[in-house]
């Protein structure tokens, strides 16, 4: 209607997470509020548990009360989001279902539902061969990207969105290249590629578009130490060549292949805008990986260090008497047998003491006494630095086992038969290659499908049956949507899952 007021909202997690209405940004509130909101983008449609939303928001430091610290953020997020709700009244696009709270979002009303119409709006174009087109739709795709997505949210399950996001980005990337080198275009492109490739250097369908568009532009030898160089990344890194693809364009590009020449002159176009103006500074990259900042010790606020001081000081206050059962109850949150034995024995050395000291002699000074108030002492002391260093609990995963991970992802993505080869995903096998604890669920026996977080011998048991009888898994939504996990996938879970496609393997090269 002509005239018509947008005041729909729409909402952005490529970047800081943010909402407008019309022209107008919204104030989404502390930070908090705003992870609550991502987690409600994220499984837009789709209602979200209470308890699932703790889970990704806070982690493994979950708040007091936290259905109601929920409850308070989402009544400010329909405060900011439909003002003009009257109170107590059911939202209209946040509610409360059966199942959780619901966001619900229209087609488009997002910038990572945008994305991904433009990159399919350029698949199709591209197939099409029209391929102006489809670098237009691929640089309007490209330019919806502000900054790191989800900017400033940590966390497991806001890194796992961040890197599927990243790795949607370097795949349009890589097909805007390609469109853009068939356009002809390759002495503009050659600039873009050479920081693109400093930004995905093990994409190797990024460096075959640099060495054939070096290649053109009559820069044979350049062409070939691009192939040297990414050769030499692969090998040191994991101890493979190149893709065959990889190889076999080196073998044409060395005999000077003749088929390898643009079969068109490039079309009257102006140079090619890059899909981003500069280098990134929020580049998701093997080379540098997006680390939390919890993994580097930051979340040690003065509430965590308060911690440790009151979790320490139970042991020494009361003279060891409390160390065992302290730490005993650690244990007993955590699940640990380890931290069980070290409760039971620093109880049991506190009582030995205790015993030695009230059945010493009435001198002070005798040895056994003496002994026993040793005993006391260290007990308690070490107990107190041994619940200090454990409490609170920080983040597992370290930043080299990350890398490590993301590594064996791209490898097993790019290189399954290899992947298979160097046992990657699968921890129960001797292998070379450090994986960061991965574990192949198309591949990995029951004993290894149980070490997963939460999955239980009779979890494993019904996976394993589930791909022998309908087949290998083809990603982690194959997993929500066979009923084997909820949606979305928990990030304990989804950090370790690797899954490489059968598909792509040859016969025979399954153990």
């Amino acid at each position: 209607m002509p005239g018509a007021v947008d005041d729909s909202v729409r909402f952005s997690l490529l970047g800081p997470v943010r909402a407008r209405r019309g022209s107008r940004e919204l104030d989404l509130g502390p930070a908090k509020q705003r992870a609550v909101l991502a987690s409600l983008l994220l499984s837009a449609n789709r209602p979200v548990p209470p308890s699932r939303i703790i889970d990704l928001v806070w982690g493994d430091d979950p708040p007091e009360n936290g259905p109601n610290v929920v409850q308070k953020y989402v009544a400010g997020l329909r405060r900011v989001l439909e003002p003009e709700r009257a109170p107590r009244s059911s939202g209209r696009l946040l509610t409360l279902t059966d199942g959780g709270y619901q966001l619900a979002v229209a087609p488009g009303d997002t910038d990572v539902d945008l994305f991904s119409e433009h990159v399919r709006t350029a698949g199709r174009l591209h197939a099409e061969g029209r391929l102006a087109e489809a670098a237009a739709e691929l640089r309007t795709a490209l330019s919806l990207w502000q900054a790191e997505p989800l900017a400033g949210l940590t966390g497991a399950y806001f890194e796992a969105a961040r890197a599927r996001l990243a790795d949607e980005r370097a795949a349009a990337v890589e097909e805007w290249a390609e469109v853009e080198l068939e356009l002809g275009h390759q002495q503009s492109l050659l600039p873009e590629l050479s920081r693109l490739v400093a930004e995905f250097p093990l994409r190797e369908r990024l460096r075959g578009v640099q060495m054939l568009a070096l290649y053109r532009a009559g820069r044979q030898a350049e062409a070939l130490a691009a192939y040297r160089e990414i050769r030499t990344l692969l090998v040191n890194t994991h101890g493979v060549d190149p893709s065959r693809h990889l190889q076999d364009l080196h073998q044409r590009i060395l005999q000077d292949d003749p088929t390898l020449a643009a079969s068109t002159p490039p079309p009257p176009m102006p140079a090619a805008a890059p899909p981003v103006a500069d280098p990134a500074p929020w580049s998701h990259t093997p080379a540098a990986p997006f680390v939390p900042p919890a993994a580097h010790g930051e979340r040690l606020r003065l509430r965590d260090w308060a911690l440790k001081f009151l979790v320490a000081a139970v042991p020494v206050l009361s003279i060891g008497m409390l160390g065992g059962p302290a730490m005993g109850v650690v244990a007993v949150r955590r699940r640990s047998t380890r931290l069980g034995l070290a409760a039971a024995g620093y109880l049991a050395a506190t009582i030995v003491g205790a015993v030695m000291i009230d059945s010493s002699s009435d001198e002070i000074t005798s040895t056994k006494d003496g002994l026993g108030v040793t005993l006391v002492i260290a007990s308690a002391l070490v107990c107190a630095v041994h619940l200090a260093v454990i409490v609170p609990r920080q983040p597992r995963q370290a930043p080299e086992d990350e890398t490590r991970r993301q590594y064996g992802r791209q490898l097993a993505a790019e290189h399954p038969q290899i992947a298979r080869q160097l046992g990657i995903g699968r921890p129960d096998l001797p292998n070379q290659f450090e994986d960061g604890g991965l574990i192949d669920i198309n591949d990995a026996p029951e004993a290894v499908l149980r070490t997963l977080p939460g999955v239980s011998a009779e979890h494993a048991a019904l996976i394993a049956a589930d791909r022998t009888h309908r087949g290998p898994f083809r990603s982690l939504e194959d997993l929500a949507a066979r009923g084997l996990f909820p949606w979305p996938i928990p990030p304990q879970v989804a950090e370790l899952v690797l899954i490489i496609r059968v598909q792509d393997t040859v016969d025979g090269d399954r153990r």
